[in-house]
């Protein structure tokens, strides 16, 4: 039983990291403008489904796909923002409204061109098992746990250090005080987005690469990355990342100890209790009383 329990804190940090960079990049738009994008989920699904595309066209590595996905994720993460942007009343209620019938035109457009067949990756390499002690996991899923770290790790090194993360942070903390300081807050939105589209790419074909793809799977990632925003609460990115790992573990130790039909009800429990308790967040700033 213990080793059990192992693998299920194991294979829960692993998924983790994918959901971490989904999330990521869901935080970086809502921090810029303030909406949550309701079809990043779709841009990481599209992303996977280019993975395929390119797998099952030449027979290569799905990671090979890279350099295209990142082109059409990118161009409709910009598509997005340009569309947002234009949205001058009600934007939090409008801009809801708007990305999520962007994503059921992103769904549907995957159910036009790739059907509705559960996919999966065919190739050996990325499928064999790797132990490290007595868990086991596949090359692909550790080989992407690893990258989700790195990516991390740079997306924090570029808000803090770069000069278009610092203005990402200003434009996030105030918007008119940014312009007095020389910032176009239009550019460090798109950049935001397009950050966000290099997120979801690498996002989706990490998925594609270790598990299974279908239509329906870009509204459970926006879900999922939604939820840890809000576990994470306004705060940085290690924060995010630790929030991923806490709904990764939280699913896979539901399906390890009660049923696999609870996974995603797991995640929605975990998400009312941390509200209830701490509304701001598990890493959220207090606010100040008086």
């Amino acid at each position: 039983m213990s080793e059990l329990i192992l693998q299920s804190l194991y294979s829960g940090m692993l998924v983790g990291g994918v959901y971490a960079l989904i999330a990521l990049g869901l935080t970086l738009a809502f921090g810029t403008m303030r909406i949550i994008n309701l079809a990043h989920g779709e841009l990481v699904l599209l992303a996977a489904y280019i993975a395929y595309t390119v797998e099952s066209r030449f027979g290569v590595n799905p990671m090979l796909s890279l350099p295209i996905a990142l082109v059409v994720v990118c161009a409709c993460s910009a598509i997005v923002y340009f569309l947002v942007s234009r949205i001058k009343r009600n934007r939090e209620l409008n801009s809801l409204m708007l990305t999520f019938a962007l994503g059921m035109i992103l769904t549907n457009a995957v159910l036009l061109f790739w059907k509705s067949d559960i996919r999966s990756t065919a190739n050996a390499t990325l499928q064999d098992a790797v132990q490290i002690g007595s868990v086991y996991s596949m090359l692909s899923e550790l080989l992407f746990f690893a990258v989700s770290i790195g990516v991390a790790v740079v997306l924090g090194w570029w808000l803090s250090r770069s000069w278009y993360g610092r203005a990402v942070r200003a434009v996030s903390s105030n918007r008119d005080a940014a312009k007095l300081m020389g910032i176009n807050p239009a550019k460090v939105e798109l950049a935001s987005f397009l950050v966000a589209g290099v997120l979801a790419t690498i996002a989706g074909i990490a998925i594609f690469s270790s598990s299974v793809i279908s239509p329906p799977l870009g509204h459970s990632l926006t879900v999922k990355a939604f939820i840890i925003t809000v576990l994470a609460g306004v705060g940085s990115v290690p924060g995010v990342v630790l929030a991923a790992f806490l709904l990764g573990i939280t699913e896979a130790m539901t399906v390890t100890l009660l049923s696999s039909a609870l996974q995603e009800m797991a995640g929605m429990l975990l998400f009312l209790i941390v509200l209830f308790i701490l509304p701001n967040g598990l890493f959220g700033a207090r606010k100040r009383r008086g």
